[in-house]
């Protein structure tokens, strides 16, 4: 599929509003990339791209959902804080169910239900600092 028609099938709004959902519940940031080119190593182009959008180890612990229209692939990865908290299992439980989701077409349901489950996960990991006078 081509990248433009993939990233049209994506409601924004919605999606925008999930990753903003995921962060005010778990102090952690989320991040979508749609890649333009035709990439076969996914995980290593995810690499790259997460050490650019999240450089600094200071920042919050994130996570980057990865796909390639192109290819037919995606790659979903966090730092090291996410990893040796949650393991392995998360990112199979992850990979899993948004590979079934995307398959089934609707790439917006897809993604939201990828933050979503993202979301319960972290925020028993990583729950969000409660603000004095809340």
């Amino acid at each position: 599929m081509h990248p433009n028609e993939f990233h049209n099938r994506i409601d924004q709004e919605r999606l925008v509003a999930a990753l903003a959902d995921f962060e005010r519940h778990t102090r952690c940031k989320a991040f979508v990339y749609v890649s333009h080119r035709a990439v076969e190593e996914v995980m290593e182009a995810a690499r790259k791209r997460f050490a650019r959008i999240h450089p600094d180890h200071h920042q919050p612990p994130a996570v980057l959902i990865y796909l390639v229209p192109r290819t037919q692939k995606f790659a979903i990865l966090g730092d090291a804080r996410i990893h040796e908290r949650c393991g392995d299992i998360l990112w199979e439980r992850l990979a899993e169910a948004l590979g079934r989701d995307l398959k089934a077409g609707d790439v917006t349901a897809a993604l939201l239900n990828a933050v979503s489950s993202l979301k319960v996960t972290l925020e028993e990991h990583f729950p969000a600092r409660v603000q004095a006078g809340d």
